[in-house]
């Protein structure tokens, strides 16, 4: 087997102090002659060689470039190159991988900046998503705030005015309220620095770019005085965080509640209610309206409860349980002179069969309205209901988001849904 004719030894950093280095690392710095490292890194670096009298080196400014990588080629002896923290991690590793052989390569990682970070915080991150924005766009960041992840911790680049983009994403995404913004510079050196920052007040001037940024959850304390009349945030309701499907998304809810032409007086079903969100809104609008919630999901009738106070709203019955049981009661002591049902939720059997039982007891006037995300379910739906003599309308709801990106506004698509009306004549 031919012998290598050097190794490359990459050593993460987290502090500039030559006390902080373990054995093997120090008896590598004073043995090998060659030294690459970034340029935050290399006055303190050299400042070791002056400060403690060790042989002379050979020092390279390092800019994880093809330059670099040459650099390393041509030498034909032993090479230090400094990284931050471990090199494996969203570091220069991945690179070095692709160019040199495993077998000249040694790592030697310190702690993350992440894992320094978030021992400052005292708060666990175990269950952070952590996301690289430094030479990249912020698709896989936006993908994460919209999920609403309950922490994500983000590596930037200083080049492409991160902190405005993301502070700008949180704004456009109504995440600004949900989520602590930290910023984190220069974590495990003398100028470590860690501030929380209000999305109320300015970013800071003079930022290190050796920074990261992380988001934290709160819990938001919504007063019914500080929302708006229509067209509450989805923020502002509370849902299981693996359950997202319990929420109807605000676009698709103001149609609804536009179509359901709800009445000063009379009884509004919601079929499949999840989180609440349509037959609390509509309160808020008529608090009149009597309130009829089902929904058959473990926990749904807690949730709803939470949301109706948050809206300071009083649904007149919370029901938990299979809707098809619902349908064997009584119904006719249910309704008023004026009626409304919502029916989303279920599967396309089981809302014919709500359809079919519940007209029974509905009167002219009275009217249906039913979210629907597929094509053919909306053709089976649409024929049921005009031959139980309905009036329908149907509307193709698909609305795009703009999202701010470093060269600009990216229009993201929601998914499109149909909103069918069925009025009954």
């Amino acid at each position: 087997m031919k012998k290598l004719k050097r190794s490359i030894h990459i050593i993460g950093l987290n502090s500039f102090k030559i006390e902080d280095l373990s054995q093997e690392v120090l008896e590598l710095f004073h043995k090998v002659k060659n030294i690459a490292a970034p340029h935050t890194y290399l006055n303190e670096i050299k400042g070791w060689v002056s400060m403690k009298f060790i042989e002379e080196k050979n020092f390279y400014e390092s800019k994880s470039n093809l330059d670099l990588i040459n650099w390393l080629k041509s030498n034909t002896n032993d090479v230090i190159l400094i990284s931050r923290g471990d090199p494996l991690w969203f570091g220069i590793g991945r690179i070095l991988l692709n160019n040199f052989s495993k077998e000249e390569l040694f790592f030697y990682p310190s702690n993350t900046c992440l894992q320094l970070a978030f021992s400052r915080l005292k708060t666990s991150w175990q269950d952070v998503k952590v996301v690289s924005i430094h030479g990249r766009e912020t698709n896989e960041l936006i993908k994460l705030l919209k999920s609403k992840e309950k922490g994500i911790a983000i590596l930037t680049d200083p080049k492409n005015n991160n902190l405005e983009l993301i502070r700008q994403n949180l704004k456009e995404l109504d995440l600004e309220n949900f989520y602590e913004f930290w910023l984190c510079e220069e974590i495990g050196s003398k100028n470590e620095r860690i501030r929380f920052i209000s999305h109320k007040e300015n970013l800071p001037k003079g930022v290190s770019d050796l920074n990261v940024v992380i988001l934290l959850h709160k819990e938001r304390n919504y007063l019914n005085k500080n929302l708006p009349l229509f067209g509450i945030s989805d923020n502002t309701f509370k849902t299981f965080n693996d359950r997202p499907n319990l929420l109807t998304k605000r676009e698709i809810r103001i149609q609804i509640l536009a179509d359901l032409e709800l009445p000063e007086i009379g009884t509004l079903l919601d079929i499949g209610s999840g989180s609440g969100t349509i037959g609390l809104e509509a309160l808020r609008l008529r608090p009149n309206l009597k309130l009829i919630s089902i929904d058959k999901r473990f926990g749904s009738q807690l949730l709803v409860k939470e949301n109706a106070k948050k809206l300071g709203v009083s649904p007149s019955k919370i029901i938990e349980c299979d809707v098809k049981q619902f349908l064997t009661d009584d119904l006719n002591n249910l309704f008023s002179d004026s009626n409304r049902v919502v029916i989303g939720g279920c599967d396309k059997k089981t809302k014919i069969e709500i359809i079919e039982t519940i007209s029974k007891f509905l009167k002219n006037g009275d009217i249906i309205v039913l979210p629907i995300v597929t094509y053919e379910v909306l053709q089976i739906i649409s024929n049921s209901l005009r031959k139980l003599n309905y009036e329908t309308n149907i509307n193709l709801i698909q609305t795009f988001k703009g999202l701010s990106i470093s060269e600009g506004t990216r229009f993201e698509p929601n998914n499109p849904v149909f909103v069918i009306k069925g009025r009954k004549k």
